[in-house]
């Protein structure tokens, strides 16, 4: 869907999944190139039923690959030939060569796992040292961590169920986090009253400009 800011109305794209009615999007990025990645997933989180795609500049679709369970977190490296990419059921990070002009990729690996304890990745995004931003679902925070999966640093927040990051602010050196209170009772509430807010912190480096889509 396009939302007019200026008026307010939502116009449809493309529906790539119209045979699919029990899917649902569930997180997207712009590439350098400005296309829009994004990802599905089954509105009861059944296994392998989601995809990845690629909305291209000039509206069409193109299927990226498929047995998707819930379609998460996406970057680029600064080079262009390496994105990562979370299926968070896995717990993994996966990495693909990139072929950044045409949009394409291969050579899928795991680019390491998630330590037991730390709950599952969800969204995700890189600094300009090249190191990946992890938000921690059941988590209780974001993990730094090196391409290799070494933990470099972790910021905590209050919060039990972390659903992405990115960086921001006038000198993209800003972590603004996510958060999801989806889950939770009334007490799980009363203990975790700030969830399913948005929280911000300067952790002592910067990351790369967001990408616009121009299509």
């Amino acid at each position: 869907m396009r939302f007019d800011l200026a008026t307010g109305d939502l116009s449809p794209i493309i529906d790539p999944e119209q045979d699919l009615p029990n899917n649902r999007f569930n997180d997207g990025k712009v590439d350098p190139e400005g296309r829009l990645w994004a990802g599905t997933m089954g509105m009861d989180e059944a296994p392998n039923v989601g995809s990845l795609y690629r909305l291209n500049r000039n509206l069409s679709a193109d299927k990226l690959f498929d047995q998707v369970s819930v379609s998460n977190g996406m970057v680029w490296t600064s080079d262009q030939k390496t994105f990562y990419y979370i299926d968070s059921p896995t717990r993994r990070v996966d990495v693909f060569d990139c072929d950044m002009a045409g949009g394409t990729l291969s050579n899928r690996r795991t680019a390491f796992e998630l330590p037991e304890g730390m709950g599952y990745p969800d969204g995700m995004c890189i600094d300009d040292e090249g190191m990946l931003w992890v938000a921690l679902w059941q988590g209780w925070g974001v993990g730094r961590f090196a391409p290799g999966g070494t933990l470099l640093a972790k910021v905590d927040v209050p919060v039990e169920c972390v659903t992405s990051c990115c960086f921001g602010g006038e000198n993209w050196d800003e972590l603004y986090i996510t958060s999801s209170s989806r889950d939770l009772d009334e007490a799980g509430r009363a203990e975790q009253p700030l969830a399913g807010g948005v929280f911000r912190c300067k952790p002592g480096m910067s990351g790369p400009a967001t990408n616009l889509f121009l299509g």
